[in-house]
């Protein structure tokens, strides 16, 4: 099996590495229980929206928030009697709320296709699928051994608990590499001084949540026409 050929070969992700892990486990798991708030209020405007309105009312909502955040977070650096201390502290807080923003996006996406996830091996596999974009979603169809479009469904109906966690080692080791060491970068980015560092970090987000919402939209396909109550 496809899985088989992976044992051994993921290394145990460094300390670093292991927080990042731990920050995107509890990101996933606060999030999980706002998934439904979520989805109400992207539906607050016009509760008659169809999951298409919807769903692009979460891609919006998910891009303005975490552009905000970034650039909120860079700006810092610039203000009177601020350091650059500080500045990293709010930094190291705003990481953990990008990775909140993310899990909740990615979640709420599957709700609305009608897609529940409660098993958490799953719902790591699609918020770091997600998250990492196509790279993602190459490693979920070749450990999976899932050809097709749309691996956010066969994720949930046809992948073994078991075959998901080898891919999960994965992602998490390019997770890893892809948030801990550019992430790092662009922390570092957001201090610049003189107001610089909203630019970059403001910047940084919306690219981010950009690369997110395609990869959303490649993950889960066409939303459903009608709401499955």
């Amino acid at each position: 099996m496809a899985a088989d050929a992976h044992d051994g070969q993921v290394p145990e992700p460094s300390e670093g590495g292991r927080r990042a892990l731990d920050l995107l486990d509890k990101a996933i798991d606060s999030q999980s229980v706002l998934v439904r708030k979520n989805i109400a209020r992207a539906r607050q405007r016009n509760p008659e929206a169809t999951p298409a309105q919807v769903i692009r009312t979460l891609e919006r909502m998910y891009v303005s928030t975490l552009t905000g955040t970034g650039a909120a977070v860079g700006g810092t650096a610039a203000a009177p009697g601020v350091g650059t201390g500080v500045a990293l502290a709010l930094s190291a807080g705003e990481t953990f709320s990008s990775l909140e923003l993310s899990a909740l996006f990615a979640l709420s996406l599957a709700e609305v296709h009608g897609i529940p996830i409660d098993e958490v091996e799953r719902r790591r596999t699609i918020v770091m699928g997600i998250m990492l974009g196509g790279s993602g979603s190459a490693t979920i169809t070749k450990v999976a051994e899932r050809t097709g479009q749309h691996w956010g469904r066969q994720v949930v109906a046809k992948v073994p608990v078991e075959t998901l966690r080898q891919i999960n080692k994965i992602l998490g080791k390019n997770f890893v590499t892809k948030y801990g060491t550019k992430q790092g970068i662009v922390v570092l980015g957001r201090v610049a001084p003189f107001g610089i560092g909203a630019v970059i970090g403001g910047g940084a987000n919306a690219a981010m949540a950009t690369l997110t919402v395609r990869a959303g939209r490649r993950a889960f396909g066409p939303p459903p026409t009608t709401w499955q109550d």
